[in-house]
């Protein structure tokens, strides 16, 4: 029997569709790598795993974790569970493993959104940390350094996943922990010279040495990365801020020692490439 043009147009309509349906089938199956991702969670980054253990909703964690970008998305998932933790425990849970307390008494100090016209009101940080429409760190240094603690977590992950990386578009994983460190020490500086009851407040035991504590991490986390290239976009600015011995003198009596500067971090080589394009 003969087949009309338009019959046959319509068959080969179909049989093309089947066929692009065959060939994308592996690739659909691909797709979902999110028990690939954290088997590579757990051999990379052995402490960015245990906060994956040691929250009870895995389902939150992994709606961070994308096929797109599993590095990103992997140090994303550590990051916001750091927060989870830390909310459920009123703990600050730390890289090694162990924890330091929240002191509420944190919240009765000036808001950090007053340290905001320090910085460009264009920067997403600041948008995110310390403007008026943004994160609840603006009203609250506890929560600031919630974000602090939260951003060494996430790098400190995020170099150990560098295996992961992709090589097509620019990355920024430097760059939230260099801001945050940067907020926490312009606000220790306003403290010492405009807020007495704050600058007061920070020398109390717990304030004081949950500063250290978080502080050191910080800066042990960002040193360790300043080996990997192209890691930021801004870092160099940030870092450079926290470098200026003139930025840290408030800094510097609260720790006890001067800040150590990540100095290496300020390499041509471990910077980001202004031409580079997404």
């Amino acid at each position: 029997m003969r087949m009309s043009l338009r019959a046959a147009a319509t068959l080969l309509a179909l049989l093309n569709v089947v066929a692009h349906a065959a060939s994308a089938a592996p690739r659909a199956a691909r797709t979902d790598c999110r028990g690939q991702a954290i088997d590579d969670l757990q051999r990379l980054s052995p402490r960015g795993y245990e906060i994956y253990e040691a929250v009870a909703d895995k389902k939150q964690f992994l709606t961070w974790v994308t096929c797109d970008d599993l590095q990103v998305g992997l140090a994303t998932g550590v990051h916001e569970t750091v927060h989870v933790l830390t909310a459920e425990r009123d703990a600050y849970p730390l890289i090694d493993g162990s924890s330091i307390p929240r002191p509420h008494e944190l919240s009765k100090f000036f808001a950090p959104r007053e340290i905001a016209k320090k910085f460009d009101a264009k920067d997403a940080y600041v948008q995110n940390y310390l403007s008026s429409r943004g994160a609840s760190s603006k009203d609250d240094f506890m929560y600031l350094l919630d974000e602090l603690n939260a951003y060494s977590h996430d790098l400190n992950s995020s170099s150990r996943l560098v295996p992961l990386q992709r090589h097509d578009r620019q990355v920024d994983q430097r760059d939230g922990l260099a801001a945050l460190m940067t907020f926490v020490m312009s606000y220790v500086e306003t403290a010492q010279q405009s807020k007495p009851a704050t600058w007061e407040g920070l020398q109390h035991p717990e304030p004081r040495h949950l500063v250290q504590t978080l502080w050191k991490q910080a800066e042990t986390t960002l040193a360790s990365s300043c080996g990997i290239p192209d890691f930021g976009r801004n870092d160099r600015t940030y870092i450079a801020s926290l470098c200026d011995p003139k930025n840290g003198k408030a800094l510097t009596e609260l720790l006890g020692r001067a800040p150590v500067c990540a100095r290496e971090c300020l390499e041509p080589t471990t910077t980001s490439s202004i031409s580079r394009t997404q």
